[in-house]
């Protein structure tokens, strides 16, 4: 295939550059994507600068990604040539293990292909993301993204999105349930989203009183600021259900305290380090602290769906290609409502 222009990492820590690529032949049961747009998420930041360590440079991060089918494969039945798809945190797994066959694909016990810094599924290739103008993926991996979503604010949806629609699901939020969202970002604005939209009274925890306003735009009923301390004794003992999006160390143990008995706080956003957690916080009201990792293909379609259906997309800011760079040092300042997305229109040709 051509090579196909792209924006990577070099090295850890170093700029994202100009990059070309080369794809793979589609296959039978593949699908040939022109990518439209790709939101950034955090996980792009950690990875490109090895936060997490094991990163394989050159690095094309992305794995928010929308586009049009330019073509399918011959054993490909459900999508066509022009369709808007999706394609998320993964791009295969081994489809036989007992996780696969629940639709757990991000669990796969042969370990799952992820969108980039992975392999495919014969541990040699490497994958690499939606900075990019193209990538073939198999059809089994593939979202059909909803007429009507805004393509751009769809984009999200395929990490943010699912990150948090599925704990929602899991704990089953529904009319008349309270739930608390700890963090008002990129996770933080679609879990209030979807909560209101399951129809819950959604509470936001953040730091900052200046996030109100968009807090209750998005659907929050309350708003209470968790650096003062009355904001704990308000709510304690109050919420069914907490999402803790927030990636900075802080202390579950107040956290904890916001709950009924029976109640689950639900971690998404993963800090630095470990955080202690006392037996007596959970032990005191049977209540629960869990742990969400995406959701597998079935769930991110029916997320997608839901979202159709009341019309939700992400809030973005479109940037192009040659911004990057910029946006992660602006995601770092928490300088964005709420999640950058890049117009791969912008990524032009570049020299081979």
């Amino acid at each position: 295939m051509p090579k196909t222009p792209a924006y990577a990492a070099p090295a850890a820590g170093q700029p994202l550059a100009p990059f070309s690529l080369e794809r793979r032949a589609p296959g039978p049961r593949d699908v040939d994507i022109e990518i439209l747009y790709c939101g950034i998420c955090h996980t792009d930041i950690h990875q490109a600068r090895d936060e997490w360590g094991g990163a394989a440079f050159p690095m094309v991060p992305g794995h928010e990604i929308v586009g049009r089918v330019r073509q399918v494969g011959k054993d490909v039945e459900r999508l066509d040539a022009g369709d808007l798809v999706g394609v998320g945190c993964m791009v295969d797994s081994c489809r036989s293990c007992e996780p696969c066959r629940r639709d757990t694909q991000q669990f796969c016990e042969r370990g799952v292909a992820w969108t980039y810094n992975s392999t495919e599924m014969d541990r040699k290739t490497p994958t690499q993301g939606g900075y990019s103008s193209g990538m073939v993926v198999d059809q089994q991996f593939v979202l059909q993204v909803p007429a009507g979503l805004d393509p751009a604010g769809a984009a999200p949806l395929l990490c943010a999105g699912i990150t948090t629609y599925s704990p929602l699901r899991q704990w089953a939020a529904k009319r008349g349930d309270r739930v608390g969202v700890v963090g008002l970002g990129g996770l933080g604005h679609m879990a209030v989203k979807l909560a209101a939209a399951m129809g819950a009274e959604v509470t936001v925890l953040s730091t900052s009183r200046a996030k109100e306003a968009d807090a209750r735009r998005l659907g929050a009923a309350a708003f209470e600021v968790t650096g003062d301390e009355a904001t704990f004794q308000k709510l304690g003992g109050r919420l069914d259900l907490l999402i803790d999006t927030v990636s900075a160390p802080h202390d579950y143990n107040r956290y904890l305290g916001l709950l009924r008995p029976h109640g689950a706080m639900v971690l998404v956003g993963v800090p630095p380090e470990p955080a202690p957690v006392a037996a007596v916080s959970l032990i005191g009201g049977n209540r629960r602290l869990a742990g969400s990792l995406i959701g597998g293909i079935a769930e991110t379609q029916a997320m997608l769906d839901f979202c159709a259906q009341h019309r939700i997309v992400a809030d973005v800011e479109v940037i192009p290609i040659q911004q990057v760079n910029e946006a992660y040092e602006r995601m770092l300042r928490g300088d964005v409502r709420f999640r950058f997305v890049i117009d791969l229109a912008s990524l032009g040709a570049q020299p081979q």
